[in-house]
C-alpha cells in the first residue's frame, strides 16, 4: 500500500503505537496520534516523536480526532468493537491494526508464530536459528519490540520473525507470511474474544494470506490446531513429539527429525536441548519446522538448538538460597502455560499464583496441581485469588495461602521451603492487576529474591 499522503490516526501509545507513527511518518503518511491517557502520563516515551511532524491528539477518545482521516490504525490493546472503531467503520473509514500496516512497509523474509502459549521462546529460538545461519534476524512482535519497530531497521536480505497474538489477528487481511506456525490453543483471552470459536478461528487466520508455495506448521497432538489444516492453501508441516508425522519435525530414537517432500535430515538429540521440559521441546520442533522449511540446513539448526538458553520471564531460574531455587515463570499468564511449569518441577515446590481477571476456568490447573505431590502449597495474590482459591478447593488441595504483594507471597514461599526445594511464580493470569505487564511483575520478583538476606 503505498502511504504517501495518507492522513492516519493511529490510536493507542504503547510501544507499537509510537513505533508504529514513526515507520508512517517516514513512508510519507500524514499523521495523527491520540490516547486517552494524558500527553504527561507517558513521560520520556514520546521523545521519539517530538521532532517529527505528527499531530499529538491525548486525553480524548479519539472519535472527534477521526474526522477527516483517511485510515485509522489501532494498536494491538484497542478491542475491534471499541467506540472510536464502531465510529471509524460508520464514518466510512477503513480499520487497520499495527501489525497489518507495519508488514505493507517490512522488507525480508517474513515467518510468524501464534498459539497460546510457547510463542517467546518459539521465536526466540528461531532468531537464533537464522542468525546462526549467517542472516539478520528482527525478532519482533507481541514480544515488546513492534513489527513497526522491526520495518523501520530491516533490509530485504532480513528475516523478520514475529510473534503475533490473537489480538493482532483481530485486523490482519494482507498479513502474509512465508512460513506460519499455530503452537497450541487453549482456553485464553475469553474476556475479549467471549468463545472459543471465536479465538480459535483468529489463530487460524494468520494462514488466510497464505498460497501453495507457503508453508503451514502445525502441533499435531493439539485437536484444535490439527483440525486447522483442513483446507489450508499452503503446504502442511506438522510437528509432534509423540508421533512419527508423514511431512514436518519429529522425535525417533531419542532424535529431532526434519522431513519436507523427500528430503529427511536428523537434527539433533532431543536431550541436547538447553531448554527444559516437553512443551518446550514441542517449541524447538516448531521451530526446526519453520527453520528447514526457509532452507536453513540442520547442521546450523543443531547448533542453535544445542546453544540456546531459553528466555527471560519462562521458566527462569533467578537465585539459589538457603538450598532452595527461585524461579521466574511472571510470562506464565494462562492457566495452560502454568500447567505446563507445574509439570517441570522436579522439586517440592511452593508455587505463586493470581493476578487479573480475564474470565477463564482454574479449573485444569487445580487437577493438575492436586495429582502433582510436589506443589506442596500453594500463595495466592490479586483479582483472581478467590476464584483460583475456590477451584482448589473444589479438588481437595487445601495448603492454600494469601498474600496482599509481591513482597508478602514470596516470604510466605520462603517460610514454607525447606533446603532442596523451589519457588516457583507461574500466576496463570495476566499482570494487569498489579502491574504494567508481566515483564514488570518478573522483574520485581527477581528484585525482590534478589534482596533477600
Amino acid at each position: 500500500m503505498d502511504w504517501q499522503n495518507k492522513k492516519v490516526l493511529i490510536v493507542g501509545m504503547a510501544r507499537s503505537g509510537i513505533a508504529a507513527a514513526q515507520l508512517l511518518h517516514q513512508a510519507g503518511a500524514k499523521v495523527t496520534v491520540n490516547d486517552m491517557k494524558p500527553q504527561e502520563a507517558f513521560g520520556d516515551k514520546l521523545d521519539a516523536l517530538k521532532n517529527l511532524d505528527i499531530s499529538f491528539r491525548f486525553g480524548e477518545d479519539g472519535i472527534e480526532a477521526l474526522k477527516g482521516q483517511d485510515i485509522l490504525c489501532i494498536s494491538p490493546g484497542v478491542p475491534i468493537d471499541a467506540p472510536i472503531v464502531k465510529a471509524a467503520k460508520a464514518a466510512g473509514v477503513p480499520v487497520t491494526g499495527e501489525l497489518e500496516m507495519a508488514s505493507t512497509l517490512a522488507k525480508g523474509t517474513l515467518v510468524a508464530v501464534t498459539g497460546t502459549n510457547g510463542k517467546t521462546t518459539t521465536v526466540s529460538l528461531l532468531g537464533a536459528i537464522f542468525e546462526a545461519a549467517g542472516k539478520v534476524a528482527h525478532v519482533c512482535g507481541n514480544i515488546g519490540y513492534p513489527l513497526s519497530a522491526a520495518a523501520l531497521e530491516s533490509k530485504y536480505d532480513h528475516v523478520i520473525v514475529a510473534e503475533v497474538s490473537s489480538f493482532q489477528l483481530e485486523t490482519t487481511e494482507t498479513f502474509h507470511p512465508l512460513s506460519a506456525a499455530v503452537l497450541n490453543v487453549t482456553e485464553d483471552h475469553l474476556n475479549r474474544h467471549g468463545t472459543m470459536e471465536v479465538y480459535t478461528g483468529l489463530k487460524r487466520h494468520i494462514f488466510d494470506a497464505q498460497g501453495p508455495e507457503d508453508f503451514a506448521v502445525l502441533n499435531y497432538e493439539d485437536e484444535a490446531c490439527r483440525k486447522m489444516a483442513e483446507g489450508l492453501k499452503p503446504q502442511v508441516l506438522f510437528f509432534s513429539r509423540l508421533h512419527e508425522v508423514e511431512q514436518g519435525a519429529f522425535v525417533r530414537d531419542g532424535k529431532i527429525v526434519v522431513r519436507i517432500g523427500s528430503e529427511e535430515k536428523n537434527v539433533c538429540g532431543a536431550e541436547e536441548l538447553r531448554i527444559p521440559g516437553p512443551h518446550n521441546l514441542e517449541n524447538a520442533l516448531a521451530a526446526a519446522a519453520m527453520a528447514f522449511s526457509r532452507g536453513v540446513p540442520a547442521p546450523v539448526i543443531r547448533q542453535a538448538m544445542r546453544t540456546f538458553p531459553g528466555v527471560e520471564h519462562r521458566i527462569e531460574f533467578t537465585r539459589e538460597l538457603d538450598g532452595v531455587r527461585y524461579i521466574n515463570d511472571s510470562k506464565g499468564t494462562n492457566v495452560d502455560s502454568t500447567i505446563k511449569a507445574v509439570q517441570s518441577m522436579k522439586a517440592p515446590t511452593a508455587l505463586i499464583l493470581g493476578g487479573y481477571d480475564k474470565h477463564v476456568s482454574f479449573d485444569p490447573l487445580a487437577e493438575e496441581i492436586i495429582k502433582t505431590p510436589l506443589i506442596e502449597n500453594c500463595v495466592l495474590i490479586g483479582v483472581t485469588a478467590p476464584q483460583i482459591e475456590a477451584a482448589l478447593k473444589k479438588v481437595g488441595y487445601t495448603a492454600i495461602h494469601h498474600a496482599g504483594s509481591m513482597q508478602e507471597a514470596i516470604e510466605k514461599c520462603r517460610a514454607l521451603s525447606k533446603p532442596g526445594g523451589n519457588v516457583l511464580l507461574s500466576p496463570a493470569c495476566a499482570s494487569f492487576d498489579m502491574f504494567e505487564d508481566y515483564e514488570q511483575r518478573g522483574r520485581v520478583f527477581k528484585q525482590i529474591v534478589g534482596e533477600l538476606k
